[in-house]
């Protein structure tokens, strides 16, 4: 079971702009995160509300794609806070002992991180529920019938999980968060400004629109936009004289196979076996994952959401169906749409040996 604490001072407010870069590129303070307006807005309420009451904040739930900001999120809540968080994951809570274990180390006030928390078991789950609720833990002594259980108090503290499947959560869990939130991709000009942050903490010369074209390369994603700018800052040292303009960032790019929409091998690997294989679909996913190498949960959770808010691929009933961009994007003709009246299915997909 892997569990850290990240201790946050109460003027951590008051901590300079290089202090912070040397903590490394996560923003720690609400007003140094970027994007995501409406969800700062409203944390900024209910921390400022819970400071004011000196009481512990609401149990909160942030749910979106990976890469979006929820674990910073919850680092700078307890940072707001001016509290100690303890970080674990769903999958390393595998007893329920192992949560009971975390629980009763936590101080008054704490703030207790489970990250992807929809992959806790169902008995981890029910000692959550009394946690959660009644700030509570039930410890049970033997087994069989001279079973008892001893109820433990545990201080005020403020759970905070995070998930990229909100409907794998169980409805009992789920209901006990204050507040539930779900985080967006981001815009290209809000990219630009976290590309540029993260270029002033690593001491990187990038010219703005190198800038730009890293933002726009990076699907919507901070984390992604971070690992290309690190991406291209190595190739401008070994290639360049270190710095980066618009041309290095477009070659650099190319080199990793990032393409200007900000697909890479893998999502055209996708792309070009449901256009080329199987002519555009629908196909399902299980036969969609394994024509790419790649399991059905890893091309559904990590390709599949990017593609569809880029209008190449389509989820219908019946399998995943090629929209015209993607055929565009990949340089072949789009079909032509069925007649009027043909259905649209009557000669049926690409078989997987044709």
């Amino acid at each position: 079971m892997r569990t850290e604490v990240l201790a946050a001072g109460a003027d951590a407010g008051e901590q300079s702009d290089e202090h912070v870069n040397r903590l490394g590129i996560r923003p720690v303070r609400l007003a140094d995160f970027v994007g995501q307006a409406e969800l700062k807005r409203h944390l900024g309420i209910i921390c400022g509300a819970a400071r004011a009451r000196a009481e512990t904040t609401e149990h909160l739930l942030f749910a979106g794609p990976p890469g979006l900001g929820k674990t910073t999120l919850a680092g700078i809540v307890a940072a707001e806070m001016g509290v100690a968080q303890q970080t674990t994951s769903g999958p390393a809570l595998e007893r329920a002992g192992d949560l009971a274990a975390i629980l009763t180390k936590l101080s008054e006030g704490d703030v207790l991180f489970i990250d992807e928390i929809h992959r806790l078991s169902r008995a981890v789950e029910e000692v959550l529920y009394p946690a959660m609720e009644d700030f509570r833990v039930d410890i049970v002594l033997g087994k069989g019938p001279a079973a008892r259980s001893i109820p433990l108090e545990l201080p005020s503290f403020t759970l905070i999980g995070a998930t990229t499947r909100i409907s794998l959560i169980t409805g009992p869990l789920r209901d006990r968060f204050g507040f539930t939130a779900r985080l967006d991709f981001y815009p290209a000009g809000e990219l630009e400004q976290i590309v540029a942050r993260t270029a002033r903490i690593l001491a990187v010369d990038v010219k703005p629109g190198a800038v730009s074209e890293i933002a726009r390369r990076a699907r919507g994603t901070p984390r992604i936009a971070n690992r290309l700018l690190r991406l291209v800052r190595d190739f401008a040292q070994v290639e360049g004289d270190g710095r980066i303009d618009e041309a290095t960032a477009v070659e650099a790019l190319a080199v990793f196979g990032v393409d200007g929409r900000g697909l890479d091998r893998q999502d055209r690997a996708v792309l070009d076996a449901l256009c080329r294989r199987f002519g555009g679909g629908p196909v399902g996913l299980s036969t969609l994952a394994i024509s790419v190498s790649e399991p059905p949960e890893t091309v559904e959770e990590v390709y599949e959401p990017f593609l569809i808010t880029q209008g190449m691929i389509m989820r219908t009933p019946r399998g995943r169906v090629a929209m015209p961009a993607a055929w565009i994007h990949l340089g072949l003709e789009p079909p032509e749409p069925p007649a009027a009246g043909e259905s649209p299915d009557a000669e049926g997909p690409a078989g997987l040996f044709d």
